[in-house]
């Protein structure tokens, strides 16, 4: 079975007054049907690497790699109009935060609506009815009355429903989930996760989920890679976490509080000045 993304050697590159400072460095990695997580501290590249993907890193910022793929398109050669037609019907991201991901002036049909049509030729009515049965699929309670509703009238947990709903629409194979819970309260986390998760199960999609959050990953995706300063550090399957080796991993693991066994003080994490320049782990399949 081919994989649904490979990526071989990628670097994300931004000039500055200082030099080039390189925010993805050398990372290998590969999708397939399964739930990937891409976990790190805030800065470590994980959203760069999701945009990487996309080709959505804007001028001066460069993309570099030996190997970028998506369900089989180069996408380091593709052009501007064969991305719009992979975005969307091949591959949609799920932005950090929905208040500022959502168009403020427009209704949340409209955008749900015009997911959808840009991907297939379908009339308003038949848009209508599609955008109804995703909200409905995304548990949105009187999805008729949601769909007349603007961005700010909206809760931030609907908000996120609201954007699931927006991005799996048009049917992609792959879906990246940049933090989608980070701005939602516990409770309405795990409704979340439980809809992607059940989503995702039933289309067969690949799934990548970005967070700085490793236990939540580590309950919810089937492998896990690690993300220091622009590279990976240590690939493992999701089962296994407590097995982790690396001690950047092992120090993320302990800098958390667990309520099996908790403890009076939790661990400070300590970095090393050498994970910076050991060479990125691979995470092909």
């Amino acid at each position: 079975m081919s994989n649904l993304i490979d990526v071989e050697n990628l670097w994300v590159k931004f000039p500055t007054r200082n030099g080039i400072f390189d925010a993805v460095r050398g990372i290998s990695f590969s999708l397939g049907k399964e739930r990937l997580g891409i976990v790190g501290e805030s800065g470590s590249g994980k959203s760069m690497t999701g945009r990487a993907i996309l080709k959505l890193i804007r001028p001066p910022g460069r993309i570099e790699a030996d190997r970028l793929t998506m369900t089989g398109t180069d996408v380091l050669t593709a052009s501007e109009k064969e991305m719009r037609k992979l975005r969307g019907h091949h591959a949609s991201m799920i932005m950090q935060d929905p208040k500022f991901s959502l168009n403020p002036v427009m209704t949340v049909g409209r955008q749900i609506t015009e997911a959808l049509r840009t991907h297939e030729k379908v009339n308003m009515a038949q848009a209508r009815a599609r955008a109804l049965e995703m909200l409905d699929a995304v548990a949105i309670r009187d999805p008729e009355r949601v769909f007349d509703l603007y961005p700010h009238e909206v809760s931030g947990g609907m908000g996120q429903r609201i954007m699931i709903a927006m991005m799996l629409i048009p049917d992609p194979e792959i879906l990246i989930a940049d933090e989608p819970t980070s701005a939602l309260d516990v409770s309405v986390q795990l409704q979340v996760l439980e809809i992607m998760d059940k989503l995702v199960a039933e289309r067969g999609m690949g799934l990548i989920f970005i967070s700085h959050d490793l236990n939540l990953v580590s309950n919810f995706c089937d492998r896990i890679v690690i993300m220091y300063a622009g590279r990976i550090v240590e690939v493992c399957q999701a089962g296994k976490l407590h097995e982790a080796r690396h001690p950047y991993t092992i120090g993320l693991l302990n800098s958390v509080p667990n309520l099996g066994s908790p403890r009076e003080r939790l661990d400070v994490l300590r970095r090393d000045p050498a994970w910076r320049e050991a060479p990125s782990v691979s995470a092909l399949l």
